[in-house]
């Protein structure tokens, strides 16, 4: 049996070591922590979630929810324990992150085909097979290794949203309700403004001193909420504080704007600020974010922060199965390969996981279906054409036209998610398994 190295206990690192085991292969898993932690990192579990504990739309005619759909065909870990862990998010699917963590930490140490290993990696193996899933923030030694191998190794920063404790909030400015009623009522506590509220807010927003002033670049998707707030008076009212799809019942119409809060544990004792990610001083956090009349008093177990990540310059690097070119015995798999997301790193931890096993056998790479989320984002990470590639989290823009035009959006979503899922049941390894019985099941 020919041992496969996983390096990094993230989301992709857990994926990809998970599957490798359920087939019947050895695994050596490391991960850095507890003996070394990244800024963003806290916990000395593995799987931590850093910035959210939402996992995104459950929903199939939803890009995110496409994804999870196609994911539990591969037998995801993740969704599994994300299932195990879950707290009420309306439409979304939201987890208490320690316990999801624990979950999964259990799982792996548990498993006994997989070897973890609680040290720093400071260079990628020259032998044997290796799937690199160091995340974004690797540390300083091994990111300057994957450099000197690949080249073209990028850096951006991303932000985390601050949580808050729950007695802390005031009860008495909020309204419980899910948006376009999709969950439960009280899956989140909306904090209204009128118009006077939020223009001050925005106001103060703008000149807030932030912790770094340098310039640097930071993905979209994860944009500070002061960063977009310096677009235009609306950008975030139209963004992470859109009314739409919620009124207040004290007032009985549409706020002016809304920050909502998502629960952070099962519990229901800490909250966090949805699309509130930041790179405010601690002091200014508090005194911004208090002029919103629910959080006045708020008590913060978490302030926001912000930290580097870096990823590669995938297409020029990595082949379509996630090898890297300069080395074929080695695969790339999460966040750092430009797969921006949770679930995505996990999917891509997943099929980087199903190359591995194909080599091991004798196989070609496996090829995915261009209509299937998981083929057609890994498609984009390992051959865009583009001059300034950026991370890509799961939309259907990335998805090939339906033969016949269909002008519902919603029903037009669904048409491409049930086309994903039929290609993706064919897939081996999708659902059923190509390989000889392992020797652990």
């Amino acid at each position: 049996m020919e041992e496969v190295t996983v390096i990094g206990g993230g989301l992709a690192g857990c994926e990809a070591a998970w599957a490798l085991a359920k087939a019947g292969e050895a695994v050596s898993l490391y991960e850095m922590k507890p003996s070394r932690f990244s800024p963003a990192h806290k916990s000395a579990a593995l799987a931590e979630l850093v910035c959210s504990n939402s996992l995104k739309a459950k929903r199939t005619e939803s890009a995110a929810g496409l994804l999870k759909a196609e994911l539990r065909l591969w037998g995801s870990l993740c969704l599994e324990a994300a299932d195990a862990t879950a707290v009420p998010a309306g439409g979304a699917l939201a987890v208490d992150r320690e316990a999801f963590s624990t979950y999964i930490t259990e799982r792996i140490c548990t498993h006994p085909l997989i070897t973890l290993h609680r040290e720093e990696v400071t260079a990628l193996p020259e032998n044997g097979y290796c799937i690199c899933a160091a995340g974004p923030l690797a540390s300083d030694a091994l990111a300057a290794n994957i450099t000197a191998l690949c080249g073209d190794a990028l850096s951006f920063h991303d932000a985390a949203a601050p949580i808050v404790e729950a007695d802390s909030i005031g009860k008495e400015y909020t309204f419980t309700q899910s948006r376009y009623d999709r969950g439960e009522e009280d899956d989140y506590i909306n904090c209204p403004l009128d118009k006077t509220q939020y223009e001050a807010f925005h106001a103060a927003l703008l000149t807030a001193e932030r912790a770094d002033a340098h310039p640097f670049d930071v993905y979209e998707g994860c944009m500070p909420i002061e960063v977009l707030a310096s677009r235009g008076l609306d950008a975030i009212r139209f963004g992470p504080m859109k009314p739409v799809g919620l009124r207040d019942p004290r007032t009985g119409h549409r706020p002016w704007a809304v920050l909502q809060l998502r629960k952070e544990n099962t519990a229901g004792t800490l909250y966090n600020l949805v699309g509130f990610q930041t790179n405010l001083k601690f002091s200014e956090q508090k005194r911004v974010f208090g002029m919103i009349p629910a959080l006045q008093d708020a008590a913060y177990a978490r302030y926001g922060v912000m930290h580097r990540n870096t990823f590669l310059n995938s297409p020029q690097v990595l082949n379509p199965d996630l090898s890297c070119k300069a080395r074929d015995s080695l695969w790339f798999a999460g966040q750092i390969t430009g797969t921006e997301g949770y679930m995505e790193s996990a999917a891509c931890g997943r099929i980087a996981a199903e190359q591995v096993l194909r080599r091991l056998h004798g196989l070609p790479p496996l090829p995915l279906p261009p209509e299937t989320m998981i083929g057609a984002l890994l498609g984009f990470v390992t051959g865009s054409a583009s001059k300034d590639f950026q991370p890509m989290g799961a939309n259907f823009g990335l998805l090939p036209p339906l033969p016949v035009r269909i002008r519902d959006k919603q029903a037009r979503n669904q048409a491409l998610s049930e086309r994903a899922l039929s290609a993706l049941r064919e897939v081996p390894g999708a659902s059923r398994s190509p390989y000889p019985p392992p020797r652990y099941a």
